[in-house]
């Protein structure tokens, strides 16, 4: 099954994740800044959309928006442009932390990079395969990721966390 997302839907679901999830960081306990980065092509080339900034210590993070909670499933994207032969940033990022945020109803996952990874990618024969298409312009881009059901990834994969913003 292939889903047809178009690149206005995609653009607008991003944008209202990033403006919640800065949000939410900035009324974090320690927090001493939140910078947004998606328009720096020195974190776009490293897949970083926040830098976080704590008493503590400094994080990164990759944001992942998505509006299929009712699935149960992540989408765990492992082409970004199956068409270019574009890596998917589940497989790339250089983030500390995907934040895999459904915009409803506002439960954001924090994944810790790169175990996620390392996890999914000794895993991911078990999880199905899935195409989802985007126009662009008077072509289209095929993205590839996994199905991955958010109970199997909570349970097995340590220091994942859940917060209702």
């Amino acid at each position: 099954m292939t889903r047809k997302i178009s690149m206005a839907e995609g653009s607008k679901v991003a944008e209202r994740a990033s403006i919640e999830i800065e949000a939410w960081l900035r009324e974090w306990p320690g927090t001493v800044n939140v910078e947004n980065v998606e328009g720096d092509p020195e974190y776009q080339a490293k897949d970083i959309d926040l830098l976080w900034a704590t008493v503590s210590r400094d994080y990164t993070i990759e944001i992942k928006a998505d509006r299929w909670h009712g699935t149960g499933n992540f989408f765990f994207e492992t082409m970004s442009n199956k068409e270019k032969g574009t890596p998917g940033c589940f497989l790339y990022t250089e983030a500390d932390f995907l934040f895999y945020y459904f915009t409803e109803p506002r439960t954001l996952y924090i994944l810790p990079m790169p175990r996620a990874r390392q996890w999914f990618e000794a895993n991911i024969e078990r999880f199905a395969e899935r195409e989802t298409t985007t126009p662009a312009g008077s072509e289209h881009y095929t993205t590839v990721g996994r199905l991955v059901p958010i109970e199997t990834v909570l349970k097995e994969v340590r220091g994942v966390k859940v917060k209702q913003l």
